[in-house]
């Protein structure tokens, strides 16, 4: 039986505690800025994919740029396709609370990804310091505007060519699937990503509180789930009451999940909200099948989020494919003891 549910409300978190004892966000992020440094010198030597931390024997990860596609969340587009290969994948709120991922890919690249759906003013903080593609299939023109002055090369239904096309056996717009490799081909000269996350050594101790399950509530009926799966050595994700499953028929399960407090600009509820992903708040990162608790820091669009504790220690990922869920202010994460 599981444990009776913890309610975890983010903007309770210690957040205070954590700005006081850590360095300032200037200084956290030059401190995680040297740990990056070193991840980038690691995966030019020792060949680790920059977006996962694994090994990359080819080294084929830094040799191309990374493809951040933006893929249909509603119940009609699942399942999704090629989303287990993704390197990292944004869980952000759109409008009337739902959910739309981006996902960024640039270890592997599955045959076909989608449903591709349209852009968002949150999108420009995701893939800003990414750089590398971004395919998307339009969007109000606010969006676009946003989107047109981050440093990637824009793709959509009209640039793509024969890497988008139209699923006759799904109904629009939740039919539109993208062929990354394609896609890749005309991109030209690659602009390979930095890290973005710190990685725990191979044989590094699991830290953090045991966590069995959780409970991630976004609203509008778009909540996820996550179960432990110790054998895996990941999280088993569900949503919309049923296993994620892509369409490959393998399982959603990522190696880590963070969950970020951020404002959303305008209430999830609005039209056109955007994530406000510069600045700071608090943070769970729930890895290992345990939970450490902490807070986020960005000094700028272009710099990369640093994760650390309330003592100001970074928090290392284990190597594997990372989720983001952005949730909004006042929503809640349920945390759920180990079985046993």
């Amino acid at each position: 039986m599981r444990a009776r549910p913890l309610r975890y409300r983010p903007l309770a978190l210690v957040l205070a505690a954590t700005l006081a004892l850590a360095p300032p966000v200037g200084a956290a992020l030059a401190g995680s800025g040297h740990a990056r440094l070193d991840a980038t010198a690691l995966a030019r030597h020792e060949r680790i994919a920059p977006l996962t931390g694994l090994p990359d024997p080819t080294a084929v990860s830094m040799r191309r740029s990374a493809l951040t596609v933006k893929i249909d969340n509603t119940p009609l587009a699942h399942p999704q396709f090629g989303i287990n290969e993704a390197d990292v994948v944004y869980e952000e709120v759109v409008e009337g609370g739902i959910t739309r991922l981006a996902a960024v890919f640039n270890s592997h690249l599955p045959p076909v990804v989608g449903p591709v759906r349209s852009v968002r003013r949150t999108d420009r903080e995701i893939v800003f310091p990414l750089k590398g593609l971004f395919a998307f299939s339009g969007g109000a023109a606010y969006a676009l505007a946003s989107i047109a002055t981050a440093p990637v090369k824009l793709y959509d239904e009209s640039t793509a060519g024969s890497a988008m096309y139209r699923d006759p056996a799904r109904y629009a717009p939740h039919n539109l699937l993208l062929d990354p490799v394609k896609l890749m081909a005309m991109a030209g000269r690659p602009t390979p990503p930095h890290p973005i996350f710190t990685y725990v050594a191979k044989n590094a101790p699991a830290r953090g509180a045991p966590v069995g399950a959780f409970t991630v509530n976004f609203p509008a009926g778009y909540a996820v789930h996550y179960d432990w799966n110790a054998r895996t050595g990941s999280w088993d994700r569900s949503i919309f009451g049923a296993p994620d499953v892509t369409a490959s028929g393998a399982r959603v399960s990522p190696v880590n999940v963070i969950v970020m407090d951020v404002n959303y600009i305008g209430g999830v509820g609005a039209m056109g909200a955007e994530a406000n992903l510069v600045g700071h708040g608090p943070a769970m990162v729930l890895t290992d099948g345990r939970l450490i608790r902490g807070s986020w820091f960005r000094s700028g669009v272009a710099k990369t989020t640093a994760y650390r504790t309330s003592t100001g220690k970074v928090i290392a990922l284990r190597p594997g494919q990372t989720w983001v869920e952005l949730l909004g202010p006042g929503e809640t994460v349920d945390l759920y003891a180990p079985a046993g």
